[in-house]
């Protein structure tokens, strides 16, 4: 695996120079990990507290309409393919992709999918220019992505667009307060500017015409996405207050294309 060369607390150095010229992360497609960002996406507790518990709370949203297979599946976002396998077994594509703007990090996910026995066509692009035909992606799962992403616009389009009529997209998406928050923004890059509240984000997956059924919306507000880490729940000094009440950091949802969009 080839070196990730001189970095500014964990970012490729050539990336902090283009930055620099234009001083505006929002104004790059996407901003890619620091170097302790990538460890962890590949971490096991990554996978365990994270992705794994993303994938039951997205599958129990979906409920009894959820089928045993799927034609196409795409990861818009797939990092390094830890989610290959979850995907292969709770929906059993005849065909499953993964789409990620970084080619070091696809070489990681090539080896995951590999190690894990798992059939994937990997492609190197960007959420917001999507290089697959209209109407031909049964679920599009779109996790912890979005963010990284500055043409929100644009890759909600994309995913409209790519989606079959009756084709789901499945978000699980932190949102401005957990991204803005002091141990993202010690240990992480994103584009600031753009992160949105789960409002925001709700309105803007409706506005592209996704219909989004409330009983298919969870918030799970899970410890690790508060500031205080759950520490003071974990100590009996704060209850966690209730819906409505607090300020939410995950948003997850299921979206439909509608039929008639055919």
């Amino acid at each position: 695996m080839g070196s990730l060369g001189p970095t500014v607390l964990g970012v490729p150095l050539d990336h902090v120079r283009s930055i620099a010229k234009d001083n505006n992360l929002n104004k790059h497609a996407f901003v890619p990990e620091t170097r302790f960002g990538i460890w962890f996406l590949g971490s096991e507790t990554w996978v365990k507290f994270v992705l794994e518990v993303a994938i039951n709370d997205l599958t129990r949203l979906i409920g009894q309409t959820s089928r045993r297979d799927y034609d196409v599946v795409l990861d818009i976002g797939c990092g390094q393919g830890k989610s290959f396998r979850l995907l292969k077994q709770q929906f059993s594509p005849r065909k499953l992709i993964g789409i990620d703007a970084d080619a070091e990090i696809l070489d990681k996910a090539r080896a995951q999918a590999q190690l894990d026995g798992v059939d994937v066509q990997l492609m190197q692009g960007s959420g917001a220019a999507i290089d697959l035909p209209d109407n031909s992606v049964d679920i599009l799962f779109c996790h912890q992505t979005f963010h990284h992403l500055v043409e929100h616009d644009k890759a909600i389009a994309e995913f409209y667009r790519v989606l079959k009529p009756g084709g789901m997209l499945l978000w699980a998406e932190s949102t401005r307060a957990y991204i803005h928050s002091w141990i993202i923004r010690l240990l992480f890059r994103h584009p600031m500017d753009v992160q949105k509240t789960a409002d925001e984000y709700l309105a803007l997956i409706r506005k592209a015409g996704f219909d989004v059924p409330p009983e298919r919306i969870s918030y799970p507000y899970l410890w690790w996405s508060r500031n205080d880490l759950g520490l003071l729940n974990r100590l009996g000094i704060r209850k966690t207050p209730p819906i409505g009440q607090r300020e939410e950091t995950l948003l997850n949802l299921i979206a439909i294309k509608p039929r008639a969009a055919a």
